[in-house]
Parts: structure tokens; C-alpha cells; sequence
């Protein structure tokens, strides 16, 4: 047997070893990153995913740019805002940050 092995089997064992430390350490790390950071997000996707898809005719939203209007038309994948007097934005859905009033709830 080489050096390293016997210097590897001579070491003393206390408290357990030291690769089940280490996997219960990285097993407390993902547990840690999952409720804190991944499981935040995917709530919050699902309900960004939701109020887009609910958007309809009347509905007075604001896109990530900062364009406050009214939706005057929607598509597939775009929706035209309406921002002032005769001004018409189109937008993509996903663009969509926040709804400020919902027709559909009056």
C-alpha cells in the first residue's frame, strides 16, 4: 500500500466522516437556496403568468418601460396600449409589468 492510503486509514474518526459532513452540509445549502430564493421566484412567475393571460379590452396596466395606457386590443403574444389622445403602443404580453385597474373585477 502506498503512503497515502496508510497515512489515510491511520487518521483518527471522531465524530463521523468527514464526506457525510461535508454531503449534509451541501444537502443544508440547496434546502437553504430552494425556500429562499427558487421557490420566491416560481410564485412569483406563476402569478406574473396569470395576470397576463387574465389581461383583456380595458384594462389599465404598465409595461416594464414605464408606459402607463390602457389596453385597447389584444393578440397571441402582443397587446396595443393606448397612451394618450391618439397615441397606440404595441406591446409584447410578457411586457406587461403591472395592472393597475381590472375591468373584469367592476
Amino acid at each position: 500500500m502506498s503512503e497515502a492510503m496508510l497515512a489515510l486509514l491511520a487518521a483518527p474518526r471522531e465524530g463521523g466522516s468527514s464526506s457525510m459532513i461535508f454531503l449534509m452540509q451541501m444537502v443544508a445549502i440547496g434546502a437553504i437556496f430552494y425556500f429562499l430564493l427558487i421557490r420566491p421566484q416560481r410564485k412569483e412567475q406563476a402569478r406574473h403568468r396569470t395576470m397576463i393571460e387574465k389581461l383583456q379590452k380595458g384594462d389599465e396596466v404598465v409595461t416594464n418601460g414605464g408606459i402607463i395606457g390602457t389596453v385597447v386590443h389584444t393578440q397571441d403574444d402582443r397587446i396595443t396600449v393606448k397612451t394618450g389622445e391618439n397615441t397606440r403602443v404595441v406591446v409584447q404580453r410578457g411586457r406587461i409589468a403591472q395592472v393597475l385597474s381590472d375591468r373584469s373585477t367592476d
